[in-house]
């Protein structure tokens, strides 16, 4: 989520000095992309999943040291709330079998992490948000131990003032507060990272941003939060609200806010660090002692702490990363847009379908940001986590009269975007097989009208039938999902309910 970012043995400064500092950093920034001092990509690509943990009555499990000590790798680190694990894969060259090699490693590992959390009676559970979760679970303290938790929790309280209000209406309503940034922890997702160049990385963020309302739909799986039926993809509302900044006389004023899906199409990535500093105010003022001005006259590489710092304490669904590997820097946009699950199977489909489909619009020659306003790429987000697989989006149409058509989302995926990221990954190298497969798995979706998102409701809905009261139903649906996802079978072929 970026807060990982804080270290823990950095003290707090004076905010002005350090605001004086971050701008430093970008005009640092801004000569390494006049000097193309960056790293030539290598098509390398990364992958982050966040997950729940839960015992084997589908209530979330508060015991991620525990399960962390006995896994004991370095693949595995702690996220906001106990009951939160987050694997990192290591980078991958986009070409050949990578995506069934992914596959295959991230079977291993969390094979392996699922049979040491079941020594203190617990599981692995792949979803965007676990249906079992109640506000009461929640709380400061559910929190991680790790000082930069309860810094970022500290941060945050004191810019906003009050506690938070936790609002979202969808089939049903839900109307709460928080008094931390616990909720946040709610939402688990999958993060999947391209490096690019400094010239390319416009086109691949805009045609990211074009694409993530199609993710969603297809990819959607977190209908319930706090025992309520609400958006199909409830996490980003949830994720907005649970880390707003904002008291409301400032969102009354159009302050931004900190997570935030942006405002308009970019020329360059200094474009998002910049509207960074502009919007909005460094949440934790932490520095370190680099003079990046020095360094990169002397020859050297500047790490930019402060820059990343603040870069990772402002949620954009698609967010730019500066990184420095073996002394040379390099720029990565972070897809942040999918939840995780239901299935390793689900999740190579999606990534398959993100890599392939971004390569090709960020090449086509009449881009879909030209022909698209970024309002209409904004509604479609928005609409796309509100209905998600049954979604209507607006879309540019084909040929040079222009104009916009909607249509619905499964129709656009199958008819002009799985095209599309086929020829995305035929570009990258990927072999037919596992293009095939993968795009298969979204194409399968689509036909069926099936995600982890409808497959849950659908569930959760027959067993009310059955008799089953609210909270029960949901526990059974959770337990039925974990059940099917440790067979690895991808969620459209899912039977529905909480019994064959």
């Amino acid at each position: 989520m970026g807060e990982k970012v804080v270290a823990d043995r950095f003290v707090l400064p004076d905010r002005q000095r350090h605001r004086d500092k971050l701008r430093q950093c970008l005009d640092v920034l801004a000569r390494l992309l006049a000097e193309k001092r960056f790293d030539r990509p290598r098509n390398l690509v990364g992958l982050e999943i966040e997950l729940n943990l839960a015992g084997p009555d589908g209530m979330p499990s508060m015991v991620n040291a525990e399960v962390l000590k006995r896994i004991a790798s370095g693949d595995f680190q702690t996220e906001l709330g106990r009951f939160n694990l987050e694997v990192n894969i290591v980078p991958h060259r986009l070409s050949g079998r990578v995506l069934d090699q992914l596959a295959e490693e991230l079977r291993t590992g969390l094979s392996y992490a699922d049979r040491k959390a079941m020594e203190v009676d617990s599981g692995i559970v792949m979803i965007g948000i676990l249906p079992t979760l109640r506000d009461s679970h929640l709380v400061s303290a559910n929190l991680s131990e790790a000082d930069r938790y309860a810094m970022l929790n500290e941060q945050v309280l004191a810019a906003r003032g009050e506690h938070f209000t936790i609002e979202i209406e969808g089939v049903e309503r839900l109307n709460c507060t928080a008094a931390s940034i616990a909720p946040e922890a709610a939402c688990t997702s999958v993060q999947l990272h391209l490096q690019v160049t400094p010239r390319r990385f416009a086109a691949v963020w805009n045609a990211a941003q074009a694409v993530a309302a199609a993710q969603i739909a297809v990819g959607a799986n977190s209908p319930f939060l706090f025992g309520r039926e609400l958006w199909r993809e409830s996490r980003p509302p949830l994720f907005v609200q649970s880390t707003d900044t904002r008291p409301p006389e400032l969102k009354a004023q159009g302050v931004r806010p900190r997570t935030w899906f942006g405002e308009r199409w970019i020329d360059s990535a200094y474009d998002l660090f910049e509207e960074n500093l502009r919007y909005f105010p460094p949440l934790l003022p932490l520095s370190d002692d680099e003079d990046p001005v020095r360094v990169l006259a002397e020859g050297g590489v500047p790490e930019l702490y402060e820059l990343t710092l603040h870069n990772g304490t402002i949620y954009r669904w698609n967010r730019p990363v500066y990184a420095v590997a073996d002394g040379v820097p390099h720029l990565r946009v972070e897809n942040r847009v999918l939840p995780a699950g239901p299935t390793i199977t689900d999740v190579m489909a999606n990534t398959a379908f993100y890599y392939g489909v971004v390569r090709a619009l960020a090449e086509e020659p009449r881009p879909v940001w030209t022909r698209m306003p970024f309002g209409v790429a904004a509604d479609n987000f928005d609409t796309a986590c509100r209905h998600g697989i049954d979604a209507w989006l607006r879309w540019p149409k084909p040929g040079r009269a222009g104009g916009l058509t909607r249509m619905p989302a499964v129709r656009l995926v199958q008819e002009e975007l799985l095209p599309l990221a086929a020829a995305g990954l035929d570009a990258w190298g990927v072999e037919p097989a596992d293009r095939d497969r993968y795009l298969g798995v979204v194409e399968e979706r689509c036909r069926r009208r099936v995600n982890g998102a409808s497959w849950q409701v659908d569930t959760y809905h027959r067993a009310l039938e059955q008799g089953l009261d609210r909270d029960k139903a949901l526990a059974a649906t959770t337990r039925r999902y974990c059940e099917l996802m440790r067979t690895g079978e991808p969620v459209h072929t899912w039977p529905p309910g909480i019994a064959d």
